[in-house]
Parts: structure tokens; sequence; C-alpha cells
């Protein structure tokens, strides 16, 4: 195991993070992007709680992660579970960190969700990247993340129609008051195929940043299972070969 860091100060929670998505494809062919966006910041032991109506773009639910809540304990339970099964004990006075997409008028597509799970005194415990397709699959990884927040791991999912999965992942995480950001690299035979990043900066999630940022980004969750497909179709268009899938085994979660 590396030398872990320390996070001493961390945004306000819950919080909006909002900034901007980029993707960027260098082989066989390039295709890049960059996109509007925001994500939620919060604590697990304080989701949002709102009522009707701010509750249709705030809700963060069990059944959305993780192996959805099944075995109880919410999504905390299961992520519990997930690291125990791999040699870490969280203890109850661990606070755990999580960005991810809240519904929006019941509707959610976290392409990404990430859990930084951590001691008292701020010294990162874990981290978990959770990962999702459009085929209804999810997959999470375990990071052994260094001082710098940097880690690697092996990629095991299908993601994209577009990439199989060789490879390895060169993940790059900051979370501060300032910036939370969240870059992942495809790396094959040492040549990068793919950099996608998250970005953005933490604001309190108040009521009225809610509505304001709703606003800005319409639709968010619904917006961004559209672009998945829009750029999807243009990869296609251009001929970019289509790997074949295997079904994701999803005790893979457990």
């Amino acid at each position: 195991m590396t030398t872990a860091p320390t996070l001493t100060a961390l945004p306000a929670l819950p919080s909006l993070v909002v900034g901007t998505v980029s993707h960027r494809r260098r082989t066989p062919v390039e295709h890049a992007f960059t996109h509007r966006h925001y994500q939620w910041l919060v604590d697990l032991a304080d989701l949002p709680r709102h009522r009707w109506p701010l509750r249709l773009l705030t809700r963060i639910e069990a059944r959305d992660h993780l192996s959805g809540g099944a075995a109880g304990g919410g999504i905390r339970g299961d992520l519990e579970r997930f690291l125990a099964r791999r040699g870490v004990d969280l203890d109850p006075t661990d606070r755990v960190v999580m960005l991810a997409h809240a519904r929006v008028l019941g509707h959610v597509f976290d392409p990404l969700t990430v859990y930084w799970c951590l001691a008292p005194d701020g010294h990162l415990r874990a981290t978990v990247l959770e990962v999702h397709n459009t085929y209804g699959e999810r997959h999470a990884y375990l990071l052994d993340v260094d001082a710098s927040g940097r880690a690697g791991t092996a990629k095991e999912f299908y993601v994209s129609p577009f990439n199989d999965t060789e490879g390895d992942y060169a993940v790059s995480l900051r979370l501060d008051p300032a910036r939370v950001t969240v870059t992942v690299g495809l790396d094959r035979a040492s040549t990068r195929v793919i950099t996608a990043t998250t970005t953005g900066v933490p604001t309190p999630a108040t009521a009225g940043a809610i509505w304001r940022t709703a606003g800005r980004h319409l639709l968010m969750t619904w917006r961004v299972t559209a672009l998945i497909r829009l750029h999807g179709i243009r990869l296609w268009a251009r001929r970019l070969p289509v790997q074949p899938r295997s079904p994701h085994h999803q005790e893979d979660l457990r």
C-alpha cells in the first residue's frame, strides 16, 4: 500500500460541484468534447432530503449505486460490505464523502461515482470508483491512492462499445474547498487512448443554488444519457469498430 493523503479541509457538504466534463479519444480516431456539468458532493450520513418540488432535483437513492441497498444499510452498507471483502474495515466514526449525480425528474445516469472514506482526522482510509455503463451494469474499483491523489488499476469493466476491457486506468483525484476534480486516463501498451475529466467548483447546496444550477443545466442527467448516445453515434458513423461485450457479473460489487 502507498501512503494515502490526509484531507484536512473539505468543501461544505452537501455541495454542488459545478463545472465541466471533458473527454478526449486519441486513437484510433480523434474525438473530443467538453460540456457544462454538475454533480453533488455529499456525506453519506446526511444525504439531501427535500420536500416537493425541490426533491425532484435532489434525490440520491441506494438503488442507483453498488448493490442497490438490497442487503440493508443503504449506500454506506453496500460500500462497507464491498470494502470488507477486500480487507478494508470502516469504523463507525469514519466519514464517507460521495461525488455523484442526483435523480432529476426521476432519471439518473451516473457514469462515474467516487467515494472517499475518511478517518476522523481526515486520513484517507479508502477510495472507490463506481462505474456505470449504458447497459445497466455497474462495477467498482478499490483504488490505492498515493499522497498526491494518484492511483492506477487494471480495466475490468466494459464501458464503451468501442473499447474492450484491455488496458489500465490512471486516476487523479482532487478534493478540497476550492475544486473537485476526477481525471481517468486509459492506457494501453504505454499509450494514452482516452482521457476523461470532470471538474468543478463546490458551492453549498442551498435551495437557491439548486434552483439556479438546475436552471442553467436543464435536465442534467437526461442530457448526460442523451450526449453519451449522441457521441456514440458520431463515432459509429466514423466507422470506429464496435467491440464484443460479455454480460457483467454484479457479484463483483459485493
